[in-house]
């Protein structure tokens, strides 16, 4: 009779635990971005889909080829309305151009053949980064014409009849000197004697080489010129204006070709 007062009295226990349902989980990779991945399937019911890293490079570079083109409808249409002066056409080409569009390049392999028109997927060779770079930009030109002249003659087409500096040096410092004393803050074509081309970017008085780098690292870089291997190699460079280029920049503007 105890029992069955002591079970009516303090009643049955009903905490039964809920059903838990089987829950799936990955490790947290950090560090690195996320691998080429596959599509992963849990029990049909939740798709994950990860893009690989060279894929998000290859649609951001999309992305900002179409801001490039709407950046130059927008720059024109500012200066018929008087809007904006060339000055501030100097400064949105040469940052978008630095700042957006070559970015997407660092990390790219060099090879002497390379010439892939997709960031980070497959190779590209100095002359082809520069050709494919601007073309991107919306300057209208052969990148393949381009990029299979010698230096000469592609700072020769890149002035589109605009002065070429030719630098003849001794010595790095001298070279480097007279560089300093020809260029203003901005962005040029430098071509390396017979052997080479380049970016050659003045920015707050600093001049910086930005180039497909047949030298370590072996791929598309930004160095300080005084301690590019490639540049202190070098006794002859040509060098063109490319934000300073007035000529350039109202092609550019115009949709004209570059020949």
């Amino acid at each position: 009779m105890l029992f069955y007062y002591l079970l009516f009295t303090l009643g049955f226990t009903n905490e039964i635990p809920p059903k838990i349902d089987k829950v799936a989980a990955f490790g947290h990779a950090t560090g690195n971005p996320l691998p080429i991945a596959e599509t992963i399937n849990f029990k049909e019911e939740i798709t994950f889909n990860f893009k690989s890293y060279t894929d998000s490079i290859a649609i951001s570079y999309a992305d900002t080829k179409v801001d490039s083109g709407k950046l130059r409808l927008r720059l024109k249409e500012g200066l018929q309305l008087g809007t904006i002066s060339f000055d501030n056409i100097k400064i949105a080409f040469t940052n978008q151009l630095v700042d957006k569009i070559i970015p997407h390049w660092y990390g790219t392999p060099w090879s002497f053949g390379g010439h892939t028109t997709i960031p980070n997927q497959g190779e590209i060779a100095c002359g082809y980064f520069i050709s494919t770079t601007l073309r991107d930009m919306g300057i209208n030109l052969n990148r393949y014409t381009l990029a299979q002249k010698s230096p000469f003659d592609e700072a020769k087409m890149i002035s589109c009849g605009e002065v070429i500096n030719n630098i003849v040096q001794d010595t790095p410092e001298k070279a480097i000197e007279e560089i300093n004393r020809l260029t203003k803050e901005g962005l040029y074509f430098i071509g390396f004697d017979e052997g080479h081309v380049g970016y050659l970017l003045k920015r707050e008085g600093k001049l910086f080489l930005i180039h497909s780098n047949y030298l370590s690292p072996v791929s598309v870089c930004m160095e300080t010129l005084k301690e590019s291997r490639v540049f202190n190699s070098f006794t002859k460079f040509h060098i063109v204006a490319i934000s300073h280029n007035d000529s350039l920049l109202q092609r550019w503007l115009d949709n004209g070709t570059v020949l």
